[in-house]
């Protein structure tokens, strides 16, 4: 009893019973069940006796494959406790199974952390049916606050999506993402104490730890079967992701044959399919590399680095 008391109060204070024993099972030779472990550290003074019950509520059934609906969610916390200041963690969870399809961590929730999380999950499982999230200004754009959503004028978020084919289901309550409340729960109660207890004190080691380290053992143990064993996941075969998953704004070319874009001037290079494209409307696209293309129509007519100075672009001129 004094070893694992001993060890609880010097190592892993703050850790809740079934973390701590799922360590010292791991790490620390602990034979004794949860129950044992528990009753010694409440004798102790080292935990609170628990209340016994709990708020009777009813979940919402889960969909019955994979794939057919995935939840995002970011949550501010004090997640990497030796940073000494909150940052979000997104999570890319599927209903199915309570399967984690990303997880990472960013100084600030955004349109740029949805691109990745919903680009890493496509490029790992596949495209999924139905994106559920709250109504958060880079998912939708909102006219009235508390009003309905405004379908007809997308956001970044919502464009790629549009043309992903992925049904987009906006939350109408905090209660309705139950399940992604949920799983940032525990979340909040182990992966502060274990970045502590590893002394990660970075937000690049922290995200090494979590996508090498805790996000494989935390699928193992939290994944769920779904009901029915065929996935809805389909491959993606269209374009590459990254011509998706980027902000995509349209311009004018200007009389000396550039575009304007965030301070910098892009310079459209000579073109056997046409003299000049000036006072033509052309979309711009900004990668998450911060390097830029721009498109006339289907045709990519100039690519460039994050300085603005062209590089160049695909043979034919057309989409890579």
């Amino acid at each position: 009893m004094e070893r694992i008391t001993k060890l609880y109060a010097n190592k892993y204070r703050g850790f809740n019973v079934k973390h701590f024993h799922e360590f010292a099972r791991r790490d620390h030779n602990l034979t004794y069940g949860y129950t044992w472990t528990k009753n010694q550290l409440e004798k102790a003074g080292l935990i609170r006796r628990s209340k016994r019950g709990g708020d009777h509520r009813l979940r919402r059934s889960r969909r019955p494959m994979a794939g057919m609906i995935i939840h995002q969610d970011g949550s501010t916390h004090e997640w990497i406790p030796r940073l000494g200041h909150n940052v979000d963690l997104i999570v890319t969870m599927d209903d199915a199974t309570s399967e984690i399809t990303s997880a990472f961590f960013v100084l600030q929730e955004g349109t740029e952390s949805t691109f990745q999380g919903l680009k890493e999950t496509i490029e790992k499982y596949g495209l999924f049916c139905s994106l559920y999230t709250d109504r958060g200004s880079h998912y939708f754009y909102t006219p009235e606050a508390g009003g309905p959503v405004d379908k007809h004028n997308l956001s970044q978020v919502g464009r790629a999506l549009k043309r992903l084919g992925v049904h987009h289901i906006a939350a109408k309550s905090p209660e309705a993402r139950g399940r992604s409340e949920r799983m940032f729960g525990t979340l909040q109660g182990r992966l502060p104490n274990e970045l502590a207890l590893y002394g990660i004190s970075s937000l690049e080691e922290a995200n090494r730890y979590l996508k090498d380290v805790y996000l494989p053992r935390h699928n193992a143990q939290f994944t769920v079967k779904a009901e029915r064993e065929k996935s809805a996941y389909v491959p993606w075969l269209g374009e590459p992701l990254e011509e998706i998953f980027c902000f995509q704004e349209e311009r004018v070319v200007q009389n000396d044959n550039t575009v304007s874009y965030k301070n910098k001037r892009l310079q459209i290079g000579a073109d056997s399919q046409r003299y000049h494209y000036v006072k033509t409307t052309v979309q711009v696209r900004e990668y998450m590399d911060r390097t830029y293309s721009i498109y006339y129509g289907p045709r990519c007519i100039g690519r460039f680095s994050k300085e603005g100075i062209p590089m160049g672009i695909p043979s034919f001129g057309l989409a890579a």
